[in-house]
């Protein structure tokens, strides 16, 4: 660069300059999004979170559905089509306004829709895809188990076969959308293997009641699944997943979403001290000009956006089809981590203003609690790294 070329003004809102590796058709999609969640979401989710309610979830589904939102990054049958970076954008901007939010999209469209269409039949697909990518019919998916929760291999839900139809019995537990839900992905043990099952949840002898008391992920809605021989017919099953890697697959690609999130949730959380830091007054001055503070908002920063760039570049590897699971297991382990770790210090800068839902800090500080261990816990991510980089499998 010549010593004339003016270089240009730093963004203390993009201090890495990562836009520039967005296609404006990427940053219409996150345009799109941040106003819909600017609208419909931040106006009223601290009082959701407080009453731990998802008032009008239905709506929101819908209205997620016309803006593209639901099973983005899925090809056909209504869906958008969208790149992994433009999926990861969203859910980045979801998790800014609630994990809560963020979580209905993921398991609509990464886990329940992914699982049809990478596996399901033709005649599943044209059934389910289409009204779940308008947000007409809510999916859930049905994988851990009150007892079992990282060893899915050990679940207890079984499919036997009756003449020609399944029969399903089990019970599934912290299932997001289970008692909004049109439709459930259910995974259960049968002779021939683990295999997933497409329930329509007015089905006899299904049940979802919804878990009540969480401290956590308050604006959504958790739920217990209850199959209490649940006849279903022949064609109900995934014909394409046969044992643990089809669930597993799906989970990887709803992880990948948890990276770009959890980074939503941190930003939150750090434009919220910078905010309170230039205008919160201590000692005749603003607490932003003092070093301890400034040092605070550093580290921040560079936590942020480095977890940013991380998200970014698995994306970019998720559309090149190059990326492994082990790569989405580095992106959630190493970005809820400093997502949480962003959040408390953020609200040690708001004092005790911190724990107010008037700012939206320890609402995401709670949230990112079951963030960490929903989908693969600090430790299971820790072991499938551990087996990658030594060869010998820790699991067991």
């Amino acid at each position: 660069m010549s010593a004339s070329a003016k270089l240009p003004p730093f963004d203390p809102a993009d201090p890495l300059g990562l836009d520039d590796l967005l296609e404006p058709e990427d940053l219409a999609v996150r345009d799109t999004v941040r106003a819909w969640a600017a609208d419909r979401v931040l106006p009223y989710v601290a009082d959701w979170y407080e009453k731990g309610e998802l008032p009008g979830v239905r709506e929101l589904a819908r209205e997620l559905g016309g803006i593209g939102a639901l099973g983005m990054s899925l090809d056909g049958y209504g869906c958008a089509g969208a790149s992994a970076v433009q999926y990861g954008l969203a859910c980045l901007e979801l998790e800014a306004a609630d994990s809560g939010i963020r979580s209905l999209v993921s398991v609509q469209g990464s886990l329940a829709m992914y699982a049809v269409h990478r596996f399901g039949s033709e005649e599943q697909k044209q059934r389910w895809l289409p009204r779940m990518a308008s947000g007409e019919v809510i999916g859930c998916f049905g994988l851990t188990e009150p007892d079992i929760g990282s060893d899915p291999a050990s679940m207890r839900t079984y499919a036997k076969r009756d003449g020609g139809d399944w029969v399903l019995s089990g019970r599934k537990m912290w299932i997001t959308n289970g008692s909004v839900a049109g439709v459930a992905v259910v995974w259960a043990r049968t002779d021939d293997g683990i295999r997933g099952f497409v329930v329509p949840t007015d089905s006899a002898g299904f049940s979802a009641p919804e878990i009540k008391h969480k401290w956590s992920l308050r604006a959504s809605v958790t739920s217990e699944l209850v199959l209490d021989d649940v006849r279903l017919p022949a064609d109900a099953v995934l014909p394409g997943a046969t044992g643990l890697r089809g669930p597993l697959s799906c989970l990887s690609h709803a992880r990948y979403g948890i990276v770009w999130g959890a980074m939503g949730a941190a930003r939150s959380c750090f434009e919220a001290a910078v905010d309170y830091a230039k205008t919160r007054e201590q000692f005749g001055r603003p607490i932003g000009g003092f070093q301890l503070t400034q040092a605070k908002l550093a580290d921040m920063a560079v936590e942020l956006h480095k977890g940013i760039l991380l998200a970014h570049h698995l994306g970019r590897r998720m559309d090149a089809g190059r990326l492994r699971p082990e790569q989405v297991s580095f992106g959630k382990l190493n970005n809820v981590r400093e997502a949480i770790d962003i959040c408390r210090t953020a609200r040690t800068v708001l004092g005790a203003n911190g724990i107010s839902l008037e700012y939206p800090v320890m609402r995401h500080a709670t949230n990112l609690e079951s963030v960490l261990t929903y989908e693969g816990t600090v430790e299971m991510h820790q072991l499938v790294l551990g087996k990658a980089l030594t060869g010998i499998d820790a699991f067991r």
